[in-house]
């Protein structure tokens, strides 16, 4: 999603998310920026008449947000990136042609990816590499993911689904840790934006501090099989405390902070560049 912007010199306006931490973007400007329509609005209207199962599902994927305008704020109808994609297989424009070749792309590659999870690491590695992250840190990141999906494998064993529970648990074990729960940990290193990864700016010794938590919770859980969310709490802490005590001696043996204020890697201000697609065209 590197060599054409669909969306170039167009502006598209945006809007956070709070609750699903995530951006959604106004669809008659996404409209207005494939079709040159003099009037979106209708453009979309038509759309709708024309895919009956687009309209059907029109109203579970595009909410009506308060998006700020020039004029002030205004109720509009706006998509995360998946109701874009649906929205842009409807547009038959030129300009979208290129989006539907990369999501066709893309789903090819996810389905390879399903019968051999190998190429999905690949991939990940190659776009870590991509942001100019050296390999034994990719590594290092990609190992993390694994303990991470190890430990929320073994939590949903355990009864435990919801996301919310999953973010007390992780802050739980961070917090033992480091002294400071994930957001605490991002304002630390003065990462503002909600998507921003905490664990892309983290360094070898605060990502093997993490992984160490989170692999000592994972273990200590197998064997003590918590049937209460209390007690799977308590566990994560006790986890995390492994990797605090560790982390503490490190210190001292180091005569310095493993924590430490410095990002890894500066992030593009541009959270447009989601809905950015390839092409073999140049810019």
């Amino acid at each position: 999603m590197t060599n054409i912007k669909l969306f170039q010199d167009k502006k598209i306006r945006s809007v956070w998310n709070e609750e699903e931490e995530q951006w959604y973007f106004v669809v008659e400007d996404v409209v207005a920026a494939l079709t040159d329509s003099s009037d979106p609005k209708q453009y979309v209207k038509r759309m709708k008449q024309r895919d009956a199962e687009l309209a059907k599902g029109w109203v579970q994927f595009v909410p009506t947000l308060v998006v700020p305008t020039a004029g002030g704020k205004q109720r509009m109808s706006c998509a995360n990136v998946k109701g874009l994609f649906r929205i842009i297989q409807s547009i038959p424009s030129p300009k979208a042609e290129p989006f539907k070749q990369w999501l066709a792309t893309v789903g090819y590659e996810r389905m390879l990816e399903i019968e051999n999870p190998e190429l999905a690491q690949e991939r990940m590695k190659e776009l870590y590499e991509q942001k100019g992250y050296p390999k034994d840190w990719i590594d290092k990141r990609l190992r993390g993911i694994a303990i991470r999906q190890n430990l929320t494998d073994e939590w949903k064993k355990r009864g435990i689904s919801e996301e919310r529970d999953f973010a007390i648990l992780t802050a739980e074990i961070s917090k033992a840790t480091f002294g400071m729960t994930p957001s605490e940990y991002k304002e630390f290193k003065g990462l503002t934006k909600k998507n921003q990864n905490l664990r892309d700016h983290m360094d070898d010794l605060e990502l093997i501090f993490t992984m160490l938590g989170e692999r000592v919770t994972t273990e200590i859980s197998q064997k003590e099989h918590p049937e209460t969310f209390q007690e799977s709490k308590k566990i994560a802490r006790r986890g995390g405390n492994v990797a605090g005590i560790a982390r503490k001696e490190t210190e001292k043996e180091l005569g310095r902070p493993v924590s430490n204020t410095s990002n890894f890697l500066p992030e593009s201000d541009n959270h447009n560049d989601l809905l950015t697609s390839a092409n073999n065209e140049e810019n």
